[in-house]
């Protein structure tokens, strides 16, 4: 194992960028309308939502401000065609994808449409022996359960060639998707995708889960059946966003802010089943619980195992046997995290010889045995602590099977088409991405993806930012404080948790705790703050954390212990004050 701290792989120092200084008449406007303190308002000014009326709205998002579902391009078509199977009882085949989205929209759509009346056969390939998107697996899965009717969730907007089969032999094949289109759209009945060019649905950012919901509000308005009951599904839509990493604004923020109130009351036994292994109280979860909690183990089953069994344990209305399921994802999981660790070694090892900062500017790694199932969480570790984007690829009898992750500056999918010439296959978007290469092209491929990078970020070293939203006084510091930013949440992708910055603090008390974990209190005056950095320890311990005068970032949070309540600055770094 590489040691901590050792050698070339630690990113560049982060450029620190300015808070944003809002407007003192806007902040005092929204003061005055909201009653909220005065850092919640700033910070409400620095996000945009300058105006009391928006600001309002942001604080306490409706349901009902979402955009009319009948905008998305081919959705009534798509709807009129799935009513039509409903009325003349054909057989429906709900094509997902192996992930959290793709899982959670399989079981949200096969739900709704049983319940409206339809005969569905959910389907998701086999990582594995299927590979990824709508494929032959799919219009085979298709032709033995005698569907006439395919319906794509999370996949299929570049699946040209199995769209093409499956109309030849008779089945007819809806797609609906979040993911970028290609030059052309497969031959469809109907492609339902809002990054298509001449769809008029506002918000394009919706994941495979959310493009399925507002399907299934269009069939109900179709066959006349009220769509309330889809709310019941808004805590897999809650989920699937999560995971996925769709920014977490506009329509996605609403979708989650209320996904996460249905988990107290779920009716999905395989969900209540999740919260239970995860040991995560049902009615305390947030977005972070999603995603670092329940999503992996249900990943997990899809990267190590069959992903139909996390279908299952999402259609499953027996407790009994969602708790088996559930167990078994959770132990899938164990055994995710430690084919995660071994991977991470032997791409770091294989680094630690290889890699100049200088030269490589997006980072290419290939090795045996490595498991595709996991390839993707071991390349967001690797970005982590290089700073750049990173593909990862999997060699097997089969040839090579890529997982990519990017920086936040650096749009992937884009680099991959430059690049296509040396790929079979590539899909994704823009912070993350798979491929299928053939292992004697990965050289060529190698050169000319870090030839991209390069001229992407115009040779310049690629420096990780940290933004404070705004400037804080320790003083002002209180439980009441955290309560109301709590209502800017939830926070993610697109979303993030408020970041606050503290110039020229002393550090007192400083120490490791736990493994690689720094321990200190922030005083300004009179005031104190205790703050901790998470895995910060090596980084700053030899610079003599208690002498002089420090700027300090950190997101600040709520910390119970022994029934004392008090606020905690969760560190993100720091820097000598000038």
């Amino acid at each position: 194992m590489t040691a901590r701290g050792s050698g070339v792989l630690q990113p560049p120092d982060a450029l620190w960028v300015d808070p944003a200084q809002p407007s003192e008449a806007v902040v005092g406007d929204l003061i005055q309308a909201l009653r909220l303190p005065r850092s919640v308002c700033a910070l409400l000014a620095v996000r945009g939502f300058d105006a009391p009326d928006d600001a309002k709205s942001f604080l306490r998002p409706r349901l009902e401000h979402r955009p009319d579902p009948g905008l998305l391009a081919d959705g009534r078509v798509a709807a009129r065609r799935i009513a039509r199977a409903i009325d003349t009882g054909e057989t429906i085949l709900v094509h997902g994808d192996y992930d959290v989205d793709g899982i959670c929209a399989t079981a949200l759509l096969t739900r709704w449409l049983r319940t409206l009346g339809a005969r569905v056969v959910p389907f998701v390939p086999h990582r594995l022996r299927d590979g990824y998107d709508f494929s032959a697996s799919g219009v085979r899965a298709a032709e033995e359960a005698g569907a006439t009717l395919v319906v794509t969730v999370d996949c299929g907007t570049v699946a040209h060639e199995a769209v093409a089969a499956a109309r030849a032999v008779g089945i007819d094949v809806i797609v609906t998707d979040h993911h970028q289109p290609g030059e052309t759209l497969p031959d469809a009945v109907a492609v339902v995708n809002p990054h298509r060019s001449d769809c008029a649905y506002p918000f394009e950012d919706l994941c495979g889960t959310g493009v399925a919901l507002r399907l299934g509000e269009l069939v109900a308005d179709e066959v006349g059946h009220d769509p309330e009951g889809l709310l019941d599904y808004l805590d897999l839509v809650a989920l699937a966003t999560v995971a996925d990493l769709v920014p977490l604004r506009g329509e996605n923020r609403v979708l989650v802010h209320f996904g996460l109130r249905r988990f107290p009351k779920t009716r999905l036994a395989g969900v209540a089943a999740l919260l239970s292994v995860a040991d995560v109280d049902s009615a305390q979860v947030t977005a972070g619980h999603l995603g670092y909690q329940i999503a992996p183990r249900i990943n997990a089953v899809g990267r190590m195992d069959d992903a139909a069994h996390g279908v299952e344990l999402l259609l499953t209305d027996d407790p009994a046997t969602a708790g088996r399921i559930a167990r078994r994802l959770d132990d899938l999981n164990r055994e995710r995290r430690d084919e995660d660790q071994r991977t991470l070694d032997e791409v770091l090892a294989s680094l630690e010889s290889r890699y100049d900062p200088e030269r490589d500017f997006g980072v290419v790694v290939a090795g045996d045995g490595w498991h595709p199932g996991v390839i993707g969480i071991v390349a967001s570790r690797v970005v982590e602590r290089v700073h750049r984007p990173v593909v990862l690829i999997a060699l097997g009898p089969d040839g090579g099977r890529g997982s990519c992750r990017s920086i936040p500056d650096f749009h992937l999918h884009e680099a991959l088409q430059a690049c296509s010439a040396h790929l079979e296959r590539f899909g994704g978007h823009r912070q993350a991405a798979g491929l299928d290469i053939d292992p004697a092209r990965i050289p060529e491929f190698t050169a000319d993806f870090n030839a991209e990078a390069r001229r992407r970020m115009e040779g310049e070293e690629p420096r990780p930012r940290r933004r404070a939203d705004a400037d804080i006084d320790l003083a002002v510091v209180d439980t009441d404080l955290v309560h109301w930013l709590g209502y800017l949440g939830p926070h993610g992708i697109g979303n993030p948790g408020p970041v606050f910055r503290a110039v020229g603090v002393a550090l007192d008390g400083v120490r490791e705790v736990g493994t690689n974990h720094l321990k200190a209190t922030l005083r300004s005056g009179s005031a104190r703050l205790d703050a901790i950095g998470f895995g910060m320890w090596d980084r700053f311990s030899t610079r003599g954390l208690d002498e002089g005068l420090w700027d300090a970032l950190f997101r600040l949070e709520q910390n119970e212990w022994r029934g004392r309540v008090s606020v905690q600055a969760k560190l993100i770094d720091l820097r000598r004050s000038s």
